[in-house]
């Protein structure tokens, strides 16, 4: 079956329908609280029209398709990574606010990961975001270039890291705080003495928050050392 056509643009499409209980905003909220309870495979027009009590072809209303809706509930979440008033002066502080808060929304809905995978139309609230990406960069530089290099680099960090946390807690969802120790294989190596170096790690939670912020902290100490040889 062919793809179903992506219309216009979806953010500047009149919000069509005459029932007050149905609305973009609310079709969009179901969706993103059923992504996160679900996952995203759970996400169907179906499904959201059921969870608003109305018919399916009502959704059609106000999204072309389920595309759409993915775009319009991507744009949505991009708003809690926004950091709201004016990013700190010293590049460093305003890129690890930005990677803190991107973490954090990422976290909630990990849903965003899959998303983010695919071929989407970035919204207002994605072009606010990548914008103080690029404000945070433009504090080091004023190359373009180097700027993009500077934003991509950090969201490469963080989302290999959430991306392993992520797997981390799925794998164990009832033991958020498991650690290999407690595989007797694995112990039993290490009562071995085989893996000293690695002792005092497998001892410790793997994704803590300040490994997260001692990883950025490198990262940017590299970045800063480019541009400016300290």
């Amino acid at each position: 079956m062919a793809a179903t056509p992506r219309s216009g643009d979806v953010w500047t499409r009149p919000r069509g329908g005459r029932r007050p209980k149905l609305t973009r905003e609310a079709i969009v909220e179901a969706a993103i609280k059923l992504a996160d309870a679900e996952g995203l495979d759970a996400v169907s027009i179906r499904r959201i029209a059921s969870e608003l009590g109305v018919r399916a072809m009502s959704l059609y209303t106000h999204i072309d398709a389920k595309e759409d809706l993915l775009d319009l509930m991507y744009d949505e979440v991009a708003e809690e990574v926004l950091v709201q008033g004016t990013l700190p002066d010293d590049w460093r502080e305003a890129m690890m606010e930005i990677a803190r808060k991107e973490r954090e929304a990422g976290l909630r809905h990990p849903w965003m990961l899959q998303v983010a995978g695919r071929s989407i139309r970035i919204g207002p609230n994605g072009l606010r975001h990548i914008e103080q990406s690029m404000a945070a960069a433009a504090r080091l530089t004023d190359d373009p270039e180097g700027m993009l290099a500077i934003v991509k680099t950090v969201d490469h960090y963080m989302l290999g890291f959430i991306t392993m946390e992520r797997q981390a807690a799925d794998a164990a969802p009832q033991h958020v705080q498991t650690t290999p120790l407690e595989q007797s294989y694995v112990q039993l190596l290490v009562e071995r003495g085989e893996l000293p170096h690695l002792k005092p790690f497998l001892e410790t939670s793997f994704y803590r928050n300040d490994s997260f912020d001692l990883g950025l902290k490198w990262l940017l100490d590299g970045i800063e050392h480019e541009y400016r040889g300290k």
